[in-house]
């Protein structure tokens, strides 16, 4: 086997905001998120701001003036998990999960609805056949919850339950079948 690289977690994940300063407002004021660098990009292209998300990770924006419209279904899933609307197009970024504590995810829910963002109950993520159930066993691997920011990107509060081992890797990976 090759060597891998020294992956030493993400630097950052670039998406593309329609508002920055809804962008700030959000991801700053409401989740926390200190603002830590600015970029005002040349000849009036936009702007590129990041976030510190923890552990080292950052979360980035750009505003792009001219920047298409979104595209739900297409680029980003139409709606949450809890509402059945998963899928997006290859190539697409289907949502961001930042990592939390487990004993805090519940209360996460009340103090975003608080804030006045709509969110799912707690969801807790087995190997069952829809892949999630409504109670906690020795099975859940995660609990997670699901929200939107402002430009409807979709969100996610994760939190592992147990280490993961051999066993959580037990199936063969699809392939495409239009070539």
């Amino acid at each position: 086997m090759t060597e891998g690289f020294e992956i030493r977690g993400v630097n950052h994940l670039a998406l593309v905001c329609r508002d920055m300063a809804a962008t700030v407002a959000f991801y700053e004021g409401i989740l926390g998120m200190p603002l830590i660098k600015t970029i005002q990009l040349g000849g009036g292209a936009g702007q590129h701001f990041f976030f510190d998300c923890g552990g080292g990770n950052s979360l980035a924006f750009f505003w792009f003036p001219d920047a298409p419209p979104a595209a739900p279904g297409i680029a980003m899933p139409a709606d949450r998990p809890d509402r059945g609307a998963i899928r997006s197009a290859h190539g697409s970024m289907n949502h961001v999960a930042f990592h939390v504590p487990a004993e805090a995810i519940d209360g996460y829910v009340g103090r975003l609805r608080d804030a006045g963002v709509e969110c799912s109950e707690v969801m807790n993520h087995d190997d069952s056949e829809w892949g999630v159930a409504r109670d906690t066993h020795d099975g859940v691997f995660v609990r997670s919850v699901y929200f939107r920011d402002p430009d409807g990107i979709l969100l996610e509060f994760a939190a592992w339950t147990r280490e993961l081992g051999h066993d959580d890797v037990s199936h063969d990976p699809a392939v495409a079948s239009n070539g």
